[in-house]
């Protein structure tokens, strides 16, 4: 059986996962099943779910972004924020690397990768989605 006819088999199941939520209810769930694939392994870019762990992360923002739920800011601007409502300096933040790395990140030049957005949202206890935006970068 080929990878397609695999998916069309079980399409039913997978469809309510790749679409934006139309409710709270919905929204919450996406948010549940995002924590899960990346745990599942989707916090590895290398990982096969990380594509599908960046979809739900986009679906997460468009839905945000819809119900006004986020203001419009970047990733990065999440982090901002946090760093300073947490008193956290760059050199303090090894989840996203050496502090070269966290000045380029934080200066735009370079984006967070799905493993060190699971390892902040962890660290901060925020959804991954605070740091997924189509703004980032």
């Amino acid at each position: 059986m080929s990878a397609i006819q695999e998916a069309m088999n079980h399409w039913e199941y997978i469809a309510p996962v790749l679409t934006v939520p139309s409710n709270e209810k919905e929204y919450n769930k996406l948010v549940d099943d995002l924590d899960s694939v990346l745990d599942a392994g989707g916090a590895d870019e290398n990982h096969p779910l990380a594509g599908l762990a960046e979809r739900m992360g986009d679906l997460v923002s468009a839905y945000e972004n819809q119900q006004g739920l986020v203001p419009q800011s970047t990733g990065i601007d999440a982090l901002k924020f946090l760093m300073e409502s947490h008193h956290i300096k760059q050199s303090e933040l090894s989840e996203v690397g050496s502090q070269g790395v966290v000045s380029e990140v934080l200066s735009g030049k370079r984006s967070l990768n799905v493993e060190q957005i699971k390892k902040l949202s962890g660290r901060f206890q925020v959804s991954p989605a605070v740091f997924i935006s189509p703004l980032q970068g």
